[in-house]
This record gives C-alpha cells, structure tokens and sequence, in this order.
C-alpha cells in the first residue's frame, strides 16, 4: 500500500513534466509597414509546389509584414548559441544563420560555429531553398525549451539571398510534416517524438496579443488553461502542410462560393488571411469604414464555424487601418490562416491522429 501511496502521489508530476512549455515572444511594431502583397507572393511560392526538394519561394523576400512575427528562442550545440527562430507550420526544416555566411544580412544575426560546439557532428551535404538560402547540413545538440535533441539535423545558411533587408529574426524552425522536409532531414518535432521526449506526438500553439505576453508553444501534450471550451478535432486532409478541408465560409450572411476540394492551411509564419485573389478583391470591396460594423468572417472545419469578427481581421496600426485579406493565386484552391486567424483560435497539431485541433484562446 505504501508504494501504491508513492507512485500515486507522483503522478501529477510526472503528467505536469510531460508538456514542454516554450514562450512566444511577439515582435513590436518599428514604424515601417510592409507591403502586405510580398506576404502573398511569399506564400502563393511557398505553397506553389509540394516536392521536399524543389521548394517554392524563387527570388521573393521573406516578407514580414508590419513586424508581426512570433519568434522563439532556441539553442545549438555545447555550450550552445542562441538563436531567435520562427516556428513555421508551413515548412519543415530547421535553419539558421553560418559564421561562413557570406551574405551581408548575416552580419547582422546570430551566427552558428561549428568551432565553439562540443557536440557538433559534420555533415556537408548542400542543402538550398530556392531565394531564400543556401548551405549546408551540420548535426549538434539542439535545446528548446527544456527538451534536448542530440544528434539534430539542420541547415547552416551561407547565403541569404531572400533577406533583402535586416530581419529580426535569426531563422526559421519548421513544424510540417516530414515528407516536405528538403533533403528528407528528419524535422525537430518527430526527432523529438523519435527519442520518447514527448508523451503525445503533439503541439500546440497560443499567440497572444501583446509585446508583453506574446504567447506559449507546448509539446508532448495540451495546455488547458490556454482556451476556453471544448477542442474540436478536424482530419487533416492532405499531408505535408497542416491544411483542412473548408466546408464553407461565410461573410455576414453571403456565402462564398468555392472550389471543390478547397483546403485552409494554418501557417504560423504568415501574418494575414491569404485567399484566391477574386476572393480578397470582393471582400475588400465590402469592407466599409467603421470596424464596428463589419460582418463577421466565418470558416467551417469539421461541421463547426471559426468565426472572426471585424476587430480580428482589421489592424490598426497607429491609427491606420488595413484589411487582412490578401490575394494569393497558385494551382489550386487554398486558403493561408495566419497569425489574424491564429490569435482568434488556440490550435493543436496532433501528429498520431493526424488532425488539428481547434478551441478559442483565452
């Protein structure tokens, strides 16, 4: 009895050591407003194509529109360099800044060296995402958070040739499936699952609002504290990206009409709401001039709407107002929920099942 005692009380800590928690931090706004339209010629190329190895993006800059990402801190190699990342639902490799980077914009970021690590493990095998880097393979200790994943592929980028300006960010942490992964290198997420660090093959992600509470990513299990409701699960429908099939969309009481086999996929580098370009032009013709009044925009996944209202796909920045959705044509019928979307919903990208989960964020 006394050790049904023991292994009872810990429980609760073993459950609680099960989700990882890494903080969000929201970057501020730096009084340059980006054209939204490099936003969606980013996507329509990042999405343009699905080979592991001939990724999109061909020569369009990495857009970050009105300095709206959400990055995390991360560490490589022993004693380990930190690193300022983008945690991308959209792509599935990890990369980061060489100190053989070649590139201008590379003197302005954290930089990788092999020479300073403990852990490192060569590689060398070039690696290349058209227009936006070159390098090469290198293996080393990576951290997150408290997890530590030995042995981790990933890309040192010696060329950066999609970073036509200073960026504030470091490099990109890709949270996709595997099967769009360039050069097939096993992404953090499944070496993570791969070691038996996590309890679930899941994460999670709530961005918040602020400068100053910019959100939380979890892995291995689900923050309930982090919404509010019941998480309601919907299949996703083509691997590679996490994108679900829209069953409808509403815009106030008009109806869109769509393409059959038209899928939304949850991008956590994007900004806006990307849609096909005939679509962002009429809605943008709708929009008036008091957010107030505005109808709500509403997908359906799963036979349950995701409404968001006015507020949510209206920024303001400093007193200038500007309308989320962005047209984006590529070959086929596809929607790119970024952070407008993304604030509105508490989502959880569920890796066994191969669903997304969908709540309201608290």
């Amino acid at each position: 009895m006394l050790l049904n005692a023991i292994f009872l009380s810990l429980l609760p800590l073993a459950f609680a050591a099960g989700l990882h928690r890494l903080k969000l931090y929201k970057l501020p706004y730096r009084g340059i407003i980006s054209d939204p339209h490099l936003e969606a010629l980013y996507l329509s190329q990042k999405y343009a194509t699905r080979s592991a190895d001939k990724v999109g993006h061909r020569g369009v800059p990495l857009a970050d529109f009105m300095k709206a990402q959400y990055f995390v801190r991360i560490r490589l190699g022993s004693p380990g360099r930190s690193f300022k990342v983008i945690l991308d639902t959209g792509s599935s490799n990890l990369w980061v800044p060489s100190v053989k980077c070649t590139s201008v914009v590379c003197y302005l970021h954290a930089k990788y060296n092999s020479n300073s690590s403990t852990t490192y493990e060569a590689n060398g095998t070039a690696l290349s995402i058209p227009g936006l880097i070159d390098g090469f393979v290198s293996n080393d200790l990576l951290s997150i958070g408290d997890l530590k994943i030995a042995h981790q592929d990933f890309a040192e980028a010696t060329k950066k040739p999609g970073f036509v300006r200073a960026q504030s960010f470091d490099g990109i942490l890709g949270l996709a499936y595997d099967s769009i992964s360039v050069r097939h290198i096993i992404p953090p997420f499944y070496s993570m699952n791969n070691a038996g660090l996590l309890d679930k093959p899941v994460f999670s992600v709530r961005l918040g609002s602020s400068e100053t509470e910019g959100g939380e990513a979890t892995f291995g299990g689900i923050d309930d504290t982090a919404f509010t409701g019941q998480l309601e699960y919907v299949p996703v429908c083509r691997t590679g990206y996490w994108e679900v099939e829209v069953e409808g969309i509403l815009f106030g009481d008009m109806e869109l009409e769509l393409e059959d086999g038209t899928g939304a996929v949850l991008d956590t580098a994007a900004s806006l709401i990307n849609m096909p370009t005939d679509i962002a032009e009429m809605l943008n013709t709708q929009i008036g001039a008091t957010v107030a009044t505005l109808p709500e925009l509403s997908f359906s996944f799963g036979g349950k709407a995701y409404p968001l209202k006015g507020e949510d796909y209206i920024l303001n920045i400093r007193g200038i107002c500007f309308s989320a959705f962005t047209g984006m044509d590529i070959d086929r019928p596809l929607w790119i929920l970024g952070d407008v979307f993304l604030r509105k919903y508490y989502t959880v990208y569920d890796l066994g099942n191969n669903t997304v989960g969908f709540a309201r964020s608290k």
